[in-house]
């Protein structure tokens, strides 16, 4: 494990894992709302035993890069969240040249992703959205259950009443559900804040634009996870990377899975797909990773 500043002063915590042969590319992994890097050592493993060298931070708030409460960001703290992912990605370039670097985001990290991919495509050569949505449609879903008198997290789980815990929507493997309810540094939630700098954020994402057309993306999404109201908001975010010209869309859907699709209980049928997708988006290393990423190396 290592650290590194953020440029408000927050200390921040990246885990890593590294193949026994020299890595044969680069995995920067963006984890999820109220969790923590060190809940994906399990899939860092299928990965380094093909040789990737696994990266992921503890986003500040969350894990061992909490600056105070938990879930909260901080001033500017979403895009400062962003920003986080982008030093690692530049650190990993300098620590590993010449290698194809790939950006997995789930959930909260893969509304992350969508926005750095939006500035940044040209750090990456490969994009994977676990457990993703359209984040300004899934918002304002939220916004109108608030509206008409509901709690927007309780909804989450109305699909499977009568349920278990409050937190069955995660997955259909209760013994990960349990895990992740004793786990200390899980189950909050972002501060209000945090939450209303994701909504002005998400305007952006609604409209991505400046991604090269040719950046493999990845799209992988369970259909019985409640972020996507039945597939319709994924859909809907596929069909906007389209219309932005992306040609190299892979679109990964899973029948009853929910939102952890890591931690469900095809995760190794998931984790397979993943890998065969990831073999071949980096079958042909992009012009950017040979040039070392030539005047935007800086």
């Amino acid at each position: 494990m290592f650290t590194f500043d953020s440029e408000d002063g927050v200390q921040i915590h990246v885990h890593e894992w590294k193949p026994d042969t020299s890595p044969r590319a680069v995995v920067q992994i963006a984890h999820g709302m109220g969790e923590h890097a060190g809940r994906y050592a399990p899939l860092a493993a299928a990965l380094t035993a093909q040789g990737y060298a696994v990266y992921a931070n503890d986003h500040r708030g969350h894990g061992l890069s909490r600056h105070a409460e938990p879930g909260h960001l901080g001033d500017d703290g979403w895009n400062r969240l962003v920003g986080d992912m982008v030093t690692l990605s530049k650190t990993l370039r300098e620590r590993h040249p010449g290698l194809p670097l790939v950006l997995l985001g789930h959930s909260l990290g893969s509304f992350a992703s969508q926005q750095y991919v939006l500035d940044h495509a040209h750090l990456i050569d490969a994009l994977a959205l676990a457990g993703t949505t359209a984040v300004d449609a899934m918002l304002a879903a939220q916004a109108h259950t608030a509206a008409t008198g509901g709690n927007p997290l309780l909804a989450l789980n109305q699909a499977f009443e009568p349920s278990r815990t409050p937190f069955d929507w995660l997955s259909r493997d209760e013994a990960a559900v349990d895990a992740y309810l004793a786990d200390p540094m899980c189950g909050f939630s972002l501060d209000a804040q945090g939450m209303a700098d994701i909504s002005l954020a998400s305007a952006s994402l609604a409209r991505p634009r400046g991604i090269p057309a040719d950046l493999p993306v990845c799209v992988l999404v369970g259909d019985h996870d409640p972020l996507n109201a039945d597939l319709s908001l994924s859909n809907l975010l596929v069909e906007r990377y389209g219309e932005a010209g992306l040609t190299e869309v892979t679109y990964l859907i899973y029948p009853a899975a929910r939102h952890e699709l890591l931690h469900e209980t095809n995760s190794q049928e998931i984790i397979t797909d993943l890998l065969t997708w990831l073999n071949r988006a980096l079958a042909t290393p992009t012009a950017r990773t040979a040039a070392g990423l030539d005047e935007h190396s800086c």
